[in-house]
């Protein structure tokens, strides 16, 4: 039986952590995206089954941010999140420490900020020392529900050139330092200029 002869629309089947390899292989298909070879097919599902582990229901939202999520990672990863932790509380000032590898090397950084986005951002500045100027920072949320991803844009400028980094997790703080450090790759991997808009 297919959701539509129920009524339902192709994006209200949801899947989850019980959903298998083929089943989210056909979910790809269905939604007209093509992965490149078997690695990438196993690299994709292997973010699916960690996305599942964090949330119950996974909407086509969620693949398709995830599928892109994967895609982005993939310019060059010059910048790589390797562990991060971020710490807020009332009366105190919040903190975060990020470990990054840079070039294949372990690097980490300690600091504080208004909140757990601006400590995450001034870690990695720390340790990327990019003199970058973060022009914007915008969240979105790809489904409803409060485990829901959201899904960051982060434009950054250096020397009159402006990028868009994306990232997207459950934690918005992980997919804020995702998009971040996104950005900082396509500054490092000295990409054309983007649009502002794309």
């Amino acid at each position: 039986m297919r959701a539509e002869d129920v009524g339902w629309g192709a994006n209200k089947m949801v899947m989850g952590k019980h959903s298998g390899r083929a089943a989210f292989r056909a979910r790809l298909q269905e939604l007209g995206i093509v992965l490149e070879g078997e690695e990438a097919v196993n690299a994709a599902f292997a973010r699916f089954k960690d996305l599942a582990d964090k949330k119950h229901d996974i909407f086509d939202e969620d693949l398709q941010a995830l599928v892109s999520d994967e895609g982005v990672t993939q310019i060059s990863e010059h910048f790589r999140l390797v562990a991060m932790g971020a710490h807020s509380e009332t009366g105190a000032m919040p903190v975060a420490r990020v470990v990054l590898s840079v070039g294949g090397k372990e690097q980490q950084a300690d600091a504080q900020g208004g909140g757990p986005v601006d400590a995450t951002f001034k870690a990695i500045e720390q340790i990327a020392k990019s003199g970058t100027e973060l022009l914007l920072y915008s969240v979105n949320n790809i489904t409803s529900g409060t485990d829901a991803q959201g899904e960051v844009t982060v434009r950054l400028a250096k020397g009159g050139r402006v990028v868009n980094g994306q990232g997207a997790d459950t934690d918005i703080v992980t997919a804020s330092a995702k998009a971040y450090l996104n950005a900082l790759n396509k500054i490092h991997a000295g990409l054309p200029r983007s649009h502002p808009q794309l």
